[in-house]
């Protein structure tokens, strides 16, 4: 997991997201400071920005740091702050994280997954050939740390299938079958740790 620079709303989200989005919790008697009502299943407006989220920030799950090949159907509009905790940001482009199908439906409506917009960095490391991935030692007695270990814990970051993929674009890249071009834009994580550690 690395920082996401937040991008500029589409020229066109407000009017096909935001106000029709809008206008369907008015429509209901939906107050927009208050968690949307139980059972509610709000009108998936979002969908409508997902070329445009993914687009805009490359292609790279917020929170995984992989490429999300959008022909797959893979990729999905995470609301950081869930629909059901308030609802006025149901409908709000700065709530958006573009997420790989897998990483959002860990998150949930859960509040203790990092943010990828706030994060500092050199939060997260990663074990090169392995592709553990693990908090920066110094910051694991602090809140920092803790929070960073948290997220670790509910996305399932260190599975073993995320850390076989992470091993395997680390060695294409050492097998030459992988350009250094191709691996920051493909594996952006892998990469900034490759140049944190020196190995390039």
């Amino acid at each position: 997991m690395i920082s996401v620079v937040p991008q500029p709303e589409p020229a066109d989200f407000d009017a096909k997201v935001r106000q029709p989005g809008n206008a369907w919790l008015a429509g209901r008697g939906i107050a927009m400071y208050a968690p949307l009502p139980k059972g509610t299943d709000p009108h998936p407006y979002w969908r409508e920005c997902l070329d445009e989220l993914h687009r805009s920030h490359g292609g790279i799950c917020a929170y995984l740091a992989v490429y999300i090949e959008r022909a797959t159907g893979a990729a999905s509009v995470d609301h950081f702050v869930a629909k059901s905790a308030l609802a006025g940001n149901t409908y709000e482009w700065s709530n958006y994280r573009l997420a790989c199908l897998a990483m959002n439906a860990r998150k949930r409506a859960f509040d203790d997954v990092l943010d990828p917009f706030a994060l500092p960095p050199d939060v997260f490391h990663l074990e090169l050939v392995t592709g553990r991935i693990y908090v920066n030692p110094g910051l694991t007695k602090n809140q920092l740390g803790i929070d960073a270990q948290a997220t670790i814990d509910r996305l399932k970051l260190d599975s073993g299938v995320n850390r076989e993929m992470r091993a395997r674009h680390f060695d294409e890249y050492l097998m030459q079958d992988c350009s250094a071009g191709l691996l920051a834009r493909y594996s952006p994580f892998v990469w900034a740790e490759l140049q944190r550690q020196g190995a390039i």
